[in-house]
């Protein structure tokens, strides 16, 4: 990840939570109050972010940390996964922004490896979307990786992708691959999203590099591999849930891409309890 990106998010976060100054704890503790917590999880997944989790107290300083856990590592109810100790006013005015971070990243991570559990025995890869929260895409694709999974084009810098509004305004697959190749670096793969046997063969005939089968029903997918037969790289993409995910897979496609992973992802819950003041 880049720390850099990482520590602006966290002092905007900081910033949206403590605009001026968090008056509840400045009223009633010492500014050189020194206080103990624990870090503890309250539901069962893979935990992802602790770092950024920690980061949050080394910005606002005079707080040590010792974590138990790793990313990716299994956690369930009533493990101890951190202990704080430090300025008791630091701590707590981290505690919020740290937990929203610490359960969004690790409810990305639960939910991914979930759907990677339903795959295992394919060939299929996992992939993320762009149907992230805005600004803060490196921090849930960093956790659907850490869920198992893969990472799709990060931003529209990163790889050409011809969707339905592309290939209308270009009037066409074959001329929107023709002109995404003629304006483009060699090195670029060019994807091209499909919705039917047609448009299928008309990307194979373009020499798309991946082709997208976007919105199909299973029975239309399946045809369209057989078409493919390992022409291209196929991508499968459009209402996939963790239910017929497994049917998918088994069809043949290399990946397929599920935007629930970053855009519906339940937060794992965590809580920093056991308080306790150690000097005064």
């Amino acid at each position: 990840m880049n720390y850099l990106i990482i520590d602006k998010i966290i002092k905007e976060a900081l910033k949206e939570d403590i605009p001026n100054e968090d008056i509840t704890t400045n009223s009633i503790i010492d500014d050189k109050c020194i206080t103990t917590v624990e870090l503890l999880c309250k539901e069962e997944g893979i935990i992802a972010g602790l770092d950024v989790f920690k980061r949050v107290f080394e910005l606002l300083g005079d707080v040590q940390i010792d974590l138990y856990k790793c990313d990716g590592d299994n956690v369930y109810p009533k493990d101890k996964v951190g202990f704080l100790k430090g300025n008791t006013r630091n701590i707590l005015k981290g505690e919020r922004v740290a937990l929203n971070l610490l359960q969004r990243m690790s409810g990305i991570a639960t939910l991914t490896n979930k759907f990677v559990d339903q795959i295992k025995h394919t060939n299929a890869k996992l992939l993320d979307t762009r149907k992230t929260t805005p600004n803060l895409r490196i921090l849930e694709k960093y956790s659907v990786k850490v869920g198992g999974g893969s990472n799709h084009r990060f931003n529209l810098s990163d790889g050409i992708m011809l969707k339905d509004n592309h290939i209308s305004a270009a009037g066409g697959i074959k001329q929107a691959v023709e002109l995404a190749r003629k304006n483009s670096s060699f090195v670029r793969k060019i994807e091209v999203e499909t919705e039917s046997i047609e448009m299928v063969k008309e990307a194979l005939s373009a020499q798309a590099d991946i082709i997208m089968l976007d919105n199909m029903g299973l029975n239309l997918a399946k045809e369209a591999v057989n078409i493919i037969n390992k022409r291209a790289i196929i991508e499968f993409s459009g209402n996939v849930n963790i239910n017929n995910i497994k049917d998918i897979a088994e069809i043949g496609v290399d990946y397929i891409s599920v935007g629930a992973l970053t855009h519906s992802a339940k937060i794992l819950d965590f809580s920093m309890k056991n308080l306790k003041i150690i000097n005064i």
